[in-house]
């Protein structure tokens, strides 16, 4: 091939190499927009009752929907090597936000949790970026110690150790669920790593009666795990909220009652704007609506995934293996959401990520999907140089 034919090729790489991944931002976008339409027709009779003005919560999502907006330009910007050589101080850093929330007087309680810093009018929820940085201390342990985890039951365990020590502060807050993700994605990160099966299996089965354990240690746990095996036996008490979730589905059908139409977010379903939208969504937007939502977050999380292992084969791992804990932790918190909500997994304090009301998962969500685009990114800037060495070497 003679050297102006490379030159050419090379120039169409760089001439077609959109910057950002249209697929993931446009996924990420229409449930951003999805998000914020739902949110105001859930949130109005509850924005006059508790605010006197039913644009208030609106209002404030719009705000956190800004500062993720901004919060994710600043992240596209952002080299992934930075996230890489801030390993350890993101993992000092989850310390001291979920041991700071437990300070008396420091943390705000709300509904019987923990877990909220107060700065200002805002509400610092450590859990939330906690998420983010073990990730971030995760993916590069496993480039640091590649090989020690390979031959090494120490080397594998370390990391677990660490997560174990996170997970029982989030457990003090209490916040099961995000406990639960944070393990789940982080096991999962350890196992795409190739870790081999004679370590990573008694964890795993280790892992899942540890959760069985914690699951009924606590009463209200327990109530509500017993609330979720039959909800209309106690419909007006441990299992009210759950019943009023699958009469929103039942009322909604295939085509739902119509945007703003919901009976149940007339403060018969609780938390009607945050942990059960999902809820509103089929109610108002029936079958159709709430199974778009569906299709969207596995086409998400599978091009997560589809991000990572292109940046596995060139050789970028610290990147891979950060795509695919972001791709996982999306993936698991949006399947336990709509679980909850359609009443196949017990109740649990997390929201829809993109898209329900909270200023702090509404932000790292943001910043997850931005470090998702740097990552396709960096991995496509990786072959447009190739060919360009290609081309004139």
């Amino acid at each position: 091939m003679s050297m102006a034919v490379k030159h050419k090729q090379a120039v169409m790489v760089l001439e077609g190499n959109c910057p950002i991944d249209l697929m993931l931002a446009g996924i990420a976008t229409f449930l951003l927009v999805y998000g914020l339409v739902m949110v105001g027709s859930a949130s109005l009779e509850v924005g006059v009752a508790t605010h006197g003005n039913a644009f208030h919560l609106i209002n404030r999502h719009m705000f956190y929907l800004g500062i993720g907006a901004i919060a994710a330009v600043l992240t596209l910007v952002t080299p992934i090597s930075i996230w890489q050589r801030c390993d350890l101080w993101l993992l000092a850093l989850s310390f001291l936000l979920l041991l700071i929330v437990l300070v008396p007087g420091v943390g705000r309680e709300v509904n019987g949790s923990t877990r909220w810093i107060p700065i200002g009018p805002f509400g610092l929820q450590g859990s939330e970026f906690a998420k983010l940085f073990l990730l971030v201390y995760v993916a590069a342990y496993l480039v640091r110690r590649k090989e020690d985890i390979e031959s090494s039951f120490f080397a594998f365990v370390k990391p677990l150790l660490i997560l174990t020590v996170i997970s029982l502060l989030l457990l003090a807050q209490p916040d099961f669920g995000a406990a639960i993700v944070i393990l789940g994605a982080s096991i999962g990160m350890i196992f795409l790593a190739g870790v081999p099966y004679r370590y990573f299996l008694p964890v795993v089965v280790i892992s899942i009666s540890a959760v069985s354990i914690l699951a009924t240690l606590e009463p209200y746990r327990l109530a509500r795990l017993t609330a979720f095996a039959n909800p209309w036996e106690n419909q007006f008490g441990s299992g009210y909220q759950l019943t009023q979730a699958l009469i929103a589905f039942g009322r909604g059908e295939w085509f739902g009652l119509g945007l703003g139409n919901s009976i149940q977010k007339l403060f018969f379903l609780p938390e009607a704007h945050t942990d059960f939208l999902f809820s509103i969504i089929a109610e108002e937007l029936g079958v159709i609506g709430a199974g778009l939502i569906i299709v969207l977050f596995a086409c998400l999380v599978l091009r997560g995934l589809a991000i990572g292992l292109e940046a596995k084969q060139k050789g970028l791992n610290f990147h891979a293996h950060l795509a695919f804990g972001i791709a996982m932790i999306l993936g698991l918190q949006a399947s336990i959401n709509l679980g909850v909500n359609l009443g196949i997994l017990p109740t649990k304090g997390l929201t829809l990520p993109l898209m329900s009301y909270g200023g702090n998962s509404l932000i790292v969500s943001c910043i997850m999907v931005a470090i998702l685009l740097r990552v396709d990114f960096e991995a496509r800037q990786v072959q447009v140089e190739k060919s360009r060495g290609d081309a004139y070497g």
